[in-house]
């Protein structure tokens, strides 16, 4: 397992790109989050920033304290926050809290095994009725088998998403990173049963 303190201490962190997920500024283009946002794996920050910027009141947590620190060093947008804190051993203050779960990078740098542990996770921080935005990471270029990131299939997350929430609408985002092909990320809107 990836030792993501180090990585940030190391500064050896590719999946750092210095801006807010492409394909979530896309879809804010035409859609607005607003309420409690939970951003879990949120690194340096830039999509919470992002959110905050719209108008949500954002925490993001991650395992990484130097992350944290880093995220920290930032100015503040808005109302924003974050947290050292483990996703997958979410803290029961937080169970049904908020309106919206954020995900991008993290589903796809855990371990497969940990997927049902993120998954159950989602569903307990979501207040009844509240919305999961993933960025998924379909298609990995030159994958192997060994990550992360982690690919992840429609078979995949219909196993994990489809008995707690329903989707709600999906779309191929046209902006991305340079190195992510266009194609390769899928942004699917869930609501919590």
């Amino acid at each position: 397992m990836k030792n993501w303190e180090a990585a940030y201490e190391e500064n050896d962190i590719p999946w750092d790109k210095g801006m807010p997920a492409p394909p979530l500024r896309e879809y804010l283009r035409m859609h607005s989050v607003q309420g409690s946002v939970l951003v879990p794996g949120c690194g340096t920050g830039h999509d919470v920033r992002l959110l905050a910027e719209q108008g949500a009141s954002v925490i993001g947590i991650d395992i990484a304290p130097s992350a944290v620190r880093r995220a920290n060093a930032f100015p503040v947008k808005a109302n924003e926050c974050y947290e050292v804190s483990d996703f997958l051993n979410l803290p029961k203050a937080w169970h049904g809290y908020f309106d919206w779960v954020l995900e991008h990078t993290c589903l796809c740098a855990l371990e497969p095994s940990q997927r049902h542990a993120y998954a159950a996770s989602v569903a307990k921080a979501l207040k009844p009725g509240g919305a999961y935005l993933a960025i998924f990471y379909r298609e990995v270029v030159d994958y192997d088998g060994d990550g992360p990131p982690h690919p992840i299939s429609t078979d995949q997350i219909e196993a994990l998403f489809g008995e707690d929430f329903e989707r709600m609408d999906s779309f191929v985002p046209t902006e991305s990173y340079p190195s992510r092909p266009i194609g390769s990320e899928e942004v699917v809107l869930f609501r919590c049963r």
